[in-house]
């Protein structure tokens, strides 16, 4: 069964446009992991209300788990709404605590992240460290960083090519694409049947029968209206290895918030492609659902490529049944000459990510400023202390801009989003939309020197839930590219000003029960 929505088709005006309903085995999952909540809570209540005494053990498990929340070292923001729900819903809260609170890792998964881990590649950056530390120490120490807290390394002499919209991203990608001879690894959160798909299917298709090793991962519920269910099938039948990432099972634990919004091509081991494009015809503005849509991403090329082969490896690896098998040269020797330093880095939630990485990048860039800070995300919904780390960069007389949708993808967000303007703009923060539909580039760019592009929102969804990825970049060519596509962006959007999002006592009230709640959703 298909719904219909009707979009904007450029010159061909307004069509109709076929979607799938969300597939049957989705909606089985969603049902059982209903049914088995509601079983594992129905069950202690009954044991409170015919066993003697339980209720105490209920009772001080319940202080147990408060306890544990407040002395965790986890953000006050994230665990301030689990402390009101096990307060407020006696039983049902700590039992939800209990099943979704981390994300718990199977011994099989534990071991299979091991064995992949040893398949890692040898770079040895301690020149480059030492050269960059020569050059500026500002710079080494936010390298050292993020390469601590990621376990990822330091490159120079890696090619960049910036492009401000997915049409150009694509354009470029497909080229390169037709030009692999041993294999080809893509993953994105959302894939969807449509010209673009369509576009990379056929050449994915080609190359198979050339020999091209084509292994792809998408993220199982950022498809769930996007593909029939059986798509890794389908797939398998052109030759293409495909599966889910983080398949939905019916399951009462974390699957459904720690999805994968990582967006990765690798072709070859020597050039990759990342940023806020999904592949899917809206981003190409094939199809117009929120007016035009304006995005970001990056191609690299060098040895800097390794990091994002292995950070695909890695997803694949944890998503199929069996120990996988790569191509053998899947890291090859490069020769590629080009200015300036960059650290390609992953992200995701606790416990396979100790820290919250790209919090820490976008808070030190913060920090370093002087000049200018310029970002474009889709979302602004953060906590205090990225809150506090805007606030303090426009206080110390940083310009600091922020470009977001004036169209919005999704109006309850767009509404949480605009509940954070008034203080930001109140500390000098300037603060822009999109006027011409939705702004989905997530890049941050600091004085012309520091940039930051890849998969990362400034929003719980992407700092605390996803697997992410992002390239911290120093000195290189493109973000002068960055910088003059956020001034293009930036004349075709609409400054904001605390009257313009003022709202009365009833919408305050539903802002500040969304506040609450937001760090879980």
């Amino acid at each position: 069964m298909k719904r219909i929505i009707n979009y904007q088709a450029g010159a061909l005006g307004d069509k109709d446009r076929e979607i799938p309903y969300i597939p049957a085995r989705y909606v089985f999952s969603v049902l059982v992991t209903i049914f088995e909540i509601l079983c594992i809570i129905g069950v202690v209540v009954a044991l409170c209300y015919f066993v003697p005494y339980f209720y105490v053990l209920a009772f001080f498990t319940q202080i147990g788990c408060v306890l544990h929340l407040i002395s965790s070292d986890d953000s006050p923001d994230y665990k301030v709404p689990w402390i009101l729900f096990v307060l407020i819903l006696p039983v049902a809260g700590f039992m939800l605590y209990f099943m979704f609170y981390s994300r718990k890792l199977k011994r099989k998964f534990i071991r299979r992240l091991s064995n992949l881990a040893k398949r890692t590649y040898i770079h040895d950056d301690t020149d480059t460290f030492n050269k960059l530390q020569a050059e500026n120490p500002q710079a080494y120490s936010h390298a050292k960083m993020i390469c601590h807290l990621a376990d990822t390394h330091l490159f120079e002499n890696t090619k960049q090519e910036y492009f401000g919209s997915g049409e150009q991203f694509f354009a470029s990608m497909i080229e390169d694409l037709k030009k692999a001879k041993k294999f080809i690894y893509m993953e994105y959160f959302i894939i969807e049947e449509g010209k673009l798909w369509n576009s990379i299917l056929s050449v994915l298709v080609d190359k198979v029968k050339e020999g091209v090793e084509v292994k792809i991962v998408y993220d199982d519920i950022g498809c769930m209206t996007k593909l029939p269910g059986n798509y890794c099938k389908i797939l398998k039948n052109y030759g293409i290895q495909a599966v889910h990432f983080s398949r939905l099972r019916g399951g009462a634990d974390s699957e459904f918030n720690n999805r994968n919004h990582r967006k990765i091509t690798v072709i070859d081991g020597k050039v990759a492609y990342t940023g806020g494009v999904n592949i899917a015809d809206e981003y190409v503005n094939e199809v117009k659902l929120f007016g035009h849509w304006k995005d970001g991403g990056i191609r690299i090329e060098g040895k800097a490529v390794y990091e994002f082969t292995e950070l695909f490896t890695l997803d694949y690896g944890i998503s199929v049944r069996a120990m996988p098998t790569y191509h053998n040269d899947i890291y090859p020797e490069m020769d590629v000459q080009a200015k300036g330093y960059i650290v390609p880095f992953g992200d995701g939630p606790k416990p396979i990510y100790n820290k919250a990485i790209a919090k820490s990048v976008i808070q030190n860039m913060l920090a370093v400023a002087t000049t200018y800070v310029h970002i474009t995300t889709p979302y602004l919904i953060i906590d205090n202390d990225l809150c506090m780390s805007l606030e303090n960069a426009a206080l110390r007389g940083v310009s600091v801009r922020i470009i977001l949708p004036h169209i919005p993808d999704k109006k309850t967000v767009f509404f949480l989003s605009r509940s954070f303007y008034p203080r930001l703009i109140k500390a000098g923060v300037e603060i822009y939309e999109y006027q011409n539909g939705f702004i989905h580039a997530k890049n941050y760019i600091v004085d012309g020197y520091y940039a930051m592009i890849g998969t990362i929102n400034m929003d719980y969804r992407s700092l605390a839930h996803h697997f992410e990825n992002g390239v911290w970049m120093y000195g290189t060519d493109s973000i002068k590219s960055a910088e003059e596509d956020f001034n293009l962006a930036l004349s075709d959007s609409l400054k904001m000003t605390p009257e313009m999002v003022a709202v009365g006592p009833i919408k305050k009230f539903f802002r500040a029960v969304l506040k609450i709640f937001a760090p879980l959703f």
